[in-house]
């Protein structure tokens, strides 16, 4: 493979963790890809408790069915399978489900367990080899990364009418038999994004608001009604380059011991840069810092720099070094760990 050519695909594969899909089915209008990657991997830590083996098997299939010339259905699932566990334990989880129809110029609709509109910010720099995306988005942390009962609006190119507008409208279902800080009241969300008609560079904003369960503010920190989020973003995609910053608050969404931050301040930035021969440095900052928090004023949640690479040998086979450069103070009020990270590994992707 030349080695232009891979530096294009190398891109792809960045910006699409999917686009490797193997189509299984593709006739009379209905189409099915599988996709999947197996990540062997290792974390060095003076922390037990992450240090060893973090091998996982991850796999996903997407498909579509035309209905008519306008309308089209589709649905995903995606689980990942630990490899580090031993046979008798479970180590499954479902990281994606749903189902929905798409109108040609009017847009997507979708329910099940997806991405939150909060997270189409935190994308933007959550692209580390193996660390990031963790200052504003959390799993099942409301509508900041992966969530359940979420129904799902989105529409690109504003009905067909302006290039590069793309709009998420979001409504998620209570959830309360689960851990609390993994609950959630009635909420709504919405992103905007802008790439100014197909340029390299792009603009993000993104807002959510949510109902709290009795049960989180029953909790010794963080009290309110309501959690809510916001958070912008710049990017820059062209040349090899890839650069990326974002800003977000949080109001009692942020988990921490006892609770919940009252407020938090999130920001992050990624810049990285593809060699025509495979490699592709990176480097990043993430902070989150909580504020007003109960019996400590303000603290943070998370804070360090990211040093890492990966080199691709094809489109299919990577490996990678990522070196998490903790900042969190040994003496942190809320128990974060505060020792580095390195992370070792090799990924096989289809």
């Amino acid at each position: 493979m030349k080695k232009s050519t891979l530096a294009l695909v190398v891109m792809g594969i960045v910006a699409s963790a999917s686009v490797q899909a193997a189509e299984v089915f593709n006739k009379d209008g209905n189409k099915l890809d599988v996709y999947g990657k197996v990540k062997a991997m290792h974390y060095f830590s003076d922390n037990d408790e992450k240090d060893g083996d973090q091998t996982y098997v991850r796999f996903g299939f997407k498909g579509e069915t035309q209905i008519n010339d306008q309308l089209t259905g589709y649905g995903r699932w995606e689980a990942e399978f630990a490899g580090n566990k031993t046979e008798s334990e479970t180590g499954q989880k479902t990281r994606l489900a749903f189902a929905g129809v798409k109108l040609k110029d009017i847009g997507s609709f979708d329910y099940g367990r997806n991405l939150g509109a909060l997270y189409d910010v935190a994308a933007w720099t959550d692209m580390f080899p193996e660390f990031g995306g963790d200052g504003l988005a959390q799993t099942d942390n409301f509508m900041t990364k992966r969530a359940s009962g979420l129904a799902t609006y989105r529409n690109t190119d504003f009905f067909g009418m302006i290039d590069g507008l793309n709009m998420t409208l979001q409504y998620q279902g209570k959830n309360e038999n689960r851990d609390v800080k993994k609950q959630n009241g009635d909420g709504f969300g919405t992103s905007l994004s802008y790439d100014f008609g197909g340029s390299d560079f792009a603009i993000i904003g993104a807002y959510a608001n949510s109902d709290r369960t009795n049960e989180q503010n029953l909790q010794a920190r963080g009290h309110g009604q309501n959690a809510e989020g916001w958070g912008t973003g710049l990017k820059y995609d062209a040349n090899n380059i890839y650069l990326a910053t974002i800003y977000s608050e949080t109001r009692n969404m942020a988990p921490i011991s006892g609770g919940f931050a009252n407020k938090a301040q999130n920001f992050e930035a990624v810049a990285q840069y593809q060699f025509d021969f495979g490699l592709r440095p990176s480097i990043g900052y993430v902070q989150s810092k909580g504020k007003d928090i109960e019996g400590i004023g303000d603290e943070d949640i998370v804070k360090y720099v990211d040093v890492g690479a990966t080199y691709y040998f094809n489109k299919n086979m990577s490996a990678f070094v990522d070196y998490k450069i903790n900042q969190i103070d040994d003496d942190n009020k809320l128990g974060v760990n505060s020792d580095d990270i390195v992370a070792l590994g090799m990924t096989y992707q289809f």
